[in-house]
């Protein structure tokens, strides 16, 4: 293995490069070493490259959605060895910390947390991966890298969203956004046996696209449609059991809020730049239930077993194909909405 590598690093607002840095190594026993064979740009990545979380302190090589190859494994690590293709969960945890063994792994207080944000990424040839016995789960046979690419982040993430709205069998669900998150929010919330789901979006080959696929029943289009107006008439004149805010937009959000009926949920997992008003003076008299929060990721396995028995498949979502080389164009279609791109599929780097 060469002692550098090419990783995207960002270095400020607006400010990301494809760098050469140096190859992670083991740091602590628990450590594995994955040789990054597949990644793809998060939404996340969008707002840090845009210097909308500045917590994140540069230089930081950024991404936190992949899957690899195990190269190194620290004398800690049982669950995997090295030649294994593993999916990794986006969340390092511990299992052991004050928050881990009550299972908000999110919040684990070892200062790993997620990659690319306070911890070096995967848009890069290769990544070091934190209490590895936690967070790698072995690729089944049978399943490409692409079936299981987004276990780690934004198929977790939409199933962390479905789960907190407490959806019940017959429910009529609205996902305000109908991006990828939006998507796999959906497809996840399926698992409970809504009557109907709706998808709600500005980018109407979105919202095609999530009725195409099968993860929405029915598409509402802002522009076209008034759309609270248009859940209460699908709702004999309620509203949704249940809303999904999966954007992290003052339009999503507001829409969430007045859209839910009386009594129901409303389940926030959009990453917000900015604060957000809560109108207590309308809100209270609804008897609704708000909940949100950063993905605990701890649902990979069940994943990965739903994705093996074709009870849930994202792949349509990889649109475009490149490898890391163009990961700079990769930004701007992807994080510009251009050219229909619903996810920007990152491949080796090419020498």
């Amino acid at each position: 293995m060469s002692e550098t590598m090419k990783a995207l690093v960002y270095r400020g607002p607006e400010k990301i490069a494809l760098e050469d840095v140096p190859v992670p190594k083991i740091i602590e026993p628990d450590d594995a070493i994955v040789r990054v064979t597949t990644s793809t740009i998060c939404g996340t990545d969008i707002h840090i490259w845009h210097g909308g979380m500045p917590e994140v302190e540069a230089p930081r090589i950024i991404g936190h959605e992949f899957v690899g190859e195990v190269v190194e494994v620290g004398p800690a690590v049982r669950n995997s060895k090295v030649g294994d293709k593993v999916a990794v969960s986006c969340v390092t945890q511990c299992g052991e910390c004050f928050y881990c063994v009550r299972g908000t792994y999110s919040h684990c207080t070892t200062g790993s947390w997620i990659f690319g944000y306070m911890i070096d990424g995967c848009q890069a040839e290769y990544v070091r991966v934190p209490h590895a016995n936690l967070g790698m789960f072995k690729i089944p046979d049978g399943l490409t890298e692409e079936d299981v690419l987004f276990v780690g982040d934004i198929l977790s993430t939409g199933y962390f969203g479905a789960e907190n709205a407490d959806i019940e069998p017959g429910d009529t669900v609205a996902a305000m956004g109908s991006g990828p998150v939006g998507m796999c929010a959906m497809a996840t919330a399926r698992l409970w046996g809504p009557s109907q789901i709706i998808a709600v979006d500005m980018v109407q080959e979105r919202l095609d696209a999530a009725v195409k696929n099968g993860v929405a029943d029915i598409g509402l289009n802002p522009a076209k449609v008034n759309v609270v107006e248009a859940i209460k008439d699908l709702t004999g004149g309620r509203g949704a059991d249940r809303t999904l805010e999966c954007v992290g937009a003052k339009g999503t959000y507001e829409l969430a809020l007045e859209a839910v009926r009386p009594g129901g949920n409303v389940s926030i997992i959009g990453v917000f730049e900015g604060p957000q008003v809560l109108p207590m003076n309308t809100l209270w008299i609804k008897n609704i239930k708000i909940s949100m929060g950063l993905v605990n990721a701890n649902r990979i396995p069940e994943l990965i077993k739903l994705i093996q028995n074709k009870k849930i498949d994202m792949n349509y979502l990889c649109t475009h194909h490149a490898p890391l080389n163009d990961i700079i164009t990769g930004y701007d279609v992807f994080g510009n909405k251009k050219d229909n791109c619903l996810k920007w599929v990152v491949t080796p780097y090419k020498k």
